[in-house]
């Protein structure tokens, strides 16, 4: 298996095999110097020192000003985690948990955390023997860092919680116990530093980049195969129309456009319209847009999982210790919601052409149906797309604009982007379904006409017909759709 160093940079090939399971990670010996120089410093820095530090010898948010005894220290850190361990709602997926371990590892590891070297390594270990916490989705308000889903996730360091170990569902307690492992003891800052910071949100933007990427590519195929069932026009995709308005997602939508119609017997034909509905006129203008906001979301994220995003933090070269609000989501909040908005765009533009293709229009029958009236055809699908397309319109009200005051009016302003993270999650999968609806739509109406589409297009065409028949009568159509959906996700293009 692939070894993935941590500490160094990372990128978002790094993320994808996180996600996919196919990589062990290790600190570097960099990042093993520059945490154990951190808690060093720490450690001097307290011994004898009346000083305050928040989070590391007084109590929490609202509590700042409460100083804590020496000796109370580590128990300070205990009840911290246990205490902040209050999250509901769904469990998050097992390979955004794998993707939460490593941007959790990959902050504390710039030393500037406080924390000691083996717990650190712990987390490493949960890791690389596939023991993931147990988090919910809820619980989150983006501000002070994903409080309640980090202290599931490292809640299982001292024992507690619960964890999935392979296929088992096991107390904390027991795995550590099967694992040979003794329950960490947790020092001065280290739950503080455990518990602030990003990586919840970041891992759920991170998953929906890579997602979106693939979405947009896969949208314009699916795009190019409704236009030559529409019978639409190539003119729209003209590099002189994209010159004057140099957009460059707009310019390498139309140009991919080209690339997949290259070829098509369909567009040799005779054009019955002089322009299309804007569904198919404007591919580029609206994929394109989609496009060049996931590169920027894709920038805010390059940056963040590169970050150290707790509070305090500690700067042994400067003798620093400094209290400020690393953790606050804004940045990522506002990004997420931007990202939910392109991705329901690309969706809610797909059902557009799915409609026009069962309209009964250009020649196709009404619905697609062999014998419209007796057989409903393709009608309902679209009605699940109408519904879902709805959905996420719903779901793209922002998030990263609301605010509730917490902990006592000391956390009065919080980013929501845990809600953000999670209303995209969705948003994702509904993108999915509805490109997946248009496919199998495309694909029936391709099959009325008398010539064949591109090679690209057909070759994709022919892998799906070989799990999801014409539709020649009315049948079970939710077989298809899924099928649809599953094809659409596993197909590389």
């Amino acid at each position: 298996m692939m070894q993935l160093f941590l500490g160094g940079k990372l990128s978002f090939t790094d993320l994808q095999t996180v996600l996919e399971g196919e990589v062990e990670v290790t600190l570097s010996e960099d990042a093993k110097a520059r945490i154990q120089k951190g808690k060093s410093y720490l450690d001097g820095k307290l011994t004898g020192n009346k000083e305050l530090f928040y989070g590391i010898n007084t109590g929490f948010g609202a509590l700042c000003n409460v100083g804590i005894q020496p000796d109370a220290l580590s128990d300070l850190q205990h009840n911290l985690i246990r205490s902040h361990a209050c999250g509901m709602g769904q469990e998050v997926p097992h390979a955004l948990v794998r993707l939460m371990l490593v941007l959790k590892i990959q902050s504390l590891a710039y030393g500037h955390s406080g924390v000691a070297l083996k717990t650190v390594e712990r987390l490493v270990d949960f890791y690389n023997a596939q023991m993931l916490p147990v988090v919910y989705q809820q619980g989150s308000l983006g501000a002070s860092g994903d409080l309640a889903p980090l202290a599931h996730l490292c809640l299982p360091l001292i024992g507690e919680g619960e964890v999935q170990l392979g296929t088992e569902r096991l107390s904390a307690a027991a795995a550590l116990q099967r694992m040979g492992w003794q329950p960490l003891h947790l020092e001065a800052k280290e739950g503080l530093a455990l518990l602030n910071g990003t990586q919840f949100m970041t891992a759920y933007g991170c998953y929906a980049i890579l997602a979106a990427e693939d979405l947009l590519q896969k949208a314009d195929l699916v795009a190019a195969a409704s236009l030559d069932a529409f019978g639409g026009r190539l003119e729209p995709f003209h590099p002189a129309i994209h010159q004057v308005r140099p957009h460059p997602g707009q310019q390498q939508v139309a140009a991919h456009m080209l690339d997949l119609l290259q070829g098509s017997e369909l567009q040799k034909q005779e054009r019955q319209a002089v322009q299309d509905p804007y569904s198919f006129r404007c591919v580029p203008q609206v994929h394109g847009a989609s496009r060049d906001v996931c590169k920027h979301v894709k920038e805010v994220f390059s940056r963040e999982m590169n970050a150290v995003s707790d509070n305090p933090n500690i700067f042994p070269e400067e003798d620093l210790i400094i209290s400020g609000g690393n953790f606050h989501g804004q940045p990522l909040a506002l990004a997420l919601d931007y990202l939910a908005m392109a991705l329901s765009e690309l969706g809610s533009i797909s059902e557009r052409r799915t409609y026009q293709l069962i309209s009964g229009t250009r020649g196709l029958p009404p619905f697609l149906a062999v014998n419209s009236g007796l057989h409903s055809g393709l009608m309902i699908p679209q009605y699940t797309a109408a519904s879902i397309a709805s959905q996420n319109k719903q779901l793209t009200v922002p998030a990263s604009t609301d605010s509730i005051v917490s902990s006592n009016g000391q956390e009065d302003h919080v980013s929501m982007g845990a809600n953000a993270a999670t209303k995209l999650f969705q948003v994702v999968d509904n993108a999915y379904r509805l490109l997946a609806i248009e496919w199998l739509t495309a694909c029936q109406a391709l099959d009325f006409r008398d010539a064949k589409s591109s090679e690209v297009i057909e070759k994709h065409k022919q892998q799906f017909r070989n799990q999801v028949s014409f539709m020649q009568t009315d049948r079970f159509l939710h077989a298809d759709m899924v099928a649809a959906e599953t094809f659409l996700r596993s197909f590389e293009l």
